[in-house]
């Protein structure tokens, strides 16, 4: 079992900066993927950002150049660094890993930290 819990949302200006902190614990060392997703009001949940062991971070198109993923292995957290936020990002965002188990692959999320962006 992995346990995530998201923190750092919250209310924002279009042009500023906000970092998302989600901080794993439990079984880590079965995860093989970190990422970010984020969900607005009548939208379906989306991929953000994710970064696998060993690999580059991927973003979406949508969020290069501005979003930031990265992990700190030592404090089992992953951070989401977000810079001239627009108010289309306001969303629900949401800390996801991937462990896979004997071919079985599990996803776990966090609770979700809200993030508005005003204009």
């Amino acid at each position: 079992q992995v346990q995530l819990v998201e923190s750092g949302g919250g209310l924002v200006q279009a042009g500023g900066s906000l970092r998302l902190r989600c901080a794993v614990s439990g079984s880590t060392f079965r995860i093989k993927a970190r990422a970010w997703y984020r969900q607005a009001p009548g939208n379906q949940r989306e991929l953000v950002a994710t970064i696998l062991n060993g690999g580059d971070p991927n973003y979406a198109d949508s969020v290069k150049g501005r979003f930031t993923i990265s992990r700190d292995n030592a404090q089992n957290t992953v951070y989401l660094q977000m810079d001239n936020l627009k108010p289309e990002d306001t969303a629900v965002y949401y800390c996801n890993a991937v462990s896979v188990i004997r071919d079985i692959t599990y996803n776990y999320w966090g609770q979700g930290t809200q993030v508005t962006v005003s204009s």
